[in-house]
């Protein structure tokens, strides 16, 4: 089967311990994370592990549904790069006298559409926010001019769709405890 990069979203409520339950699935097919974010989700309780992993259709399909049968998931998705929009952020620090002194840093963070977040005597910040290819090209121009510090964020992402899967299941799913309750 054809490997490619798939996005897996795993939504939850925030339980001590999860985070290494979800990454032992991973584990256990041998698939290596390539990025890994957490945060608070949109749903107030709710939080959003965004995880990508480069493998087949069918081994992230049983990674999914297998994630989902820990007790602490909410639901789990996974998701090819045409079926989300997504971003990652990197931060570069290079020295101020390099930057002052030379005018291709400052081309480069105008060609890769970044910005200067910080200047100090010493060093100085650059953020920018992308694809992972644009994020290592950036770091490729910069790497002769000098990084003093490098660090980039796992990928973020939201669907193409216009509802959110995760709503769409926690709604039927209070639908079903109301009919329930009311029988």
């Amino acid at each position: 089967m054809e490997k490619k990069l798939y996005t897996v979203t795993v939504y939850s409520e925030n339980q001590v311990g999860l985070l290494n339950q979800v990454t032992i699935v991973f584990t256990r097919r041998q698939v290596n994370i390539e990025s890994l974010t957490v945060s608070r989700s949109a749903i107030p309780g709710v939080h959003k592990f965004t995880i990508t992993a480069e493998t087949d259709e069918d081994t992230i399909s049983k990674i999914v549904r297998q994630i989902e049968r820990r007790i602490d998931i909410l639901k789990a998705f996974y998701y090819t790069d045409e079926e989300i929009i997504f971003q990652e952020v990197a931060l570069y620090k290079v020295s101020t006298e390099t930057l002052l002194e030379n005018n291709d840093v400052e081309t480069m963070v105008r060609k890769y559409n970044a910005r200067i977040l910080e200047v100090t005597r010493e060093y100085s910040v650059i953020e920018q926010s992308g694809h992972t290819e644009e994020i290592e090209a950036l770091h490729a121009d910069l790497k002769p001019s000098g990084i003093l510090q490098f660090v980039r964020s796992g990928r973020i992402a939201i669907t193409k769709s216009t509802e959110e899967r995760v709503s769409a299941f926690l709604e039927e799913v209070e639908s079903r405890r109301r009919s329930l309750c009311s029988e």
